[in-house]
C-alpha cells in the first residue's frame, strides 16, 4: 500500500437520533461534535436517522420515519380523487 493516501481510521460514536441508542465503533467519518463515552474518553459524534435500534427489520415493528415529508407528498400525489 502507498503511504498517506488512506483516510484515518479512528474510534467514533454513532447515535440514533430517533431512539438515543449509541454505539462506539471505528470509522473514517469525522465530526466537529464530541461526546464523552462510558470509558471517560471523548470521541467524535455522528448522528444517524436509522440504526438497528429503530429499523423495522431489526425491531420487528413497522415504524414510519418521515424526515422529508415523503409520506405526505406520496399521499397528495396518489390520493383518491373525490
Amino acid at each position: 500500500m502507498k503511504a498517506d493516501i488512506h483516510p484515518k481510521y479512528h474510534p467514533v460514536v454513532f447515535q440514533d437520533v430517533t431512539t438515543d441508542f449509541s454505539f462506539l465503533t471505528r470509522s473514517t467519518m469525522t465530526s466537529k461534535e464530541k461526546i464523552k463515552w462510558e470509558d471517560g474518553q471523548e470521541y467524535p459524534l455522528v448522528k444517524v436517522d436509522i440504526s438497528s435500534a429503530s429499523h423495522p427489520f431489526y425491531t420487528g415493528k413497522h415504524k414510519i420515519v418521515d424526515t422529508g415529508g415523503r409520506v405526505d407528498k406520496f399521499n397528495r400525489r396518489y390520493a383518491a380523487k373525490k
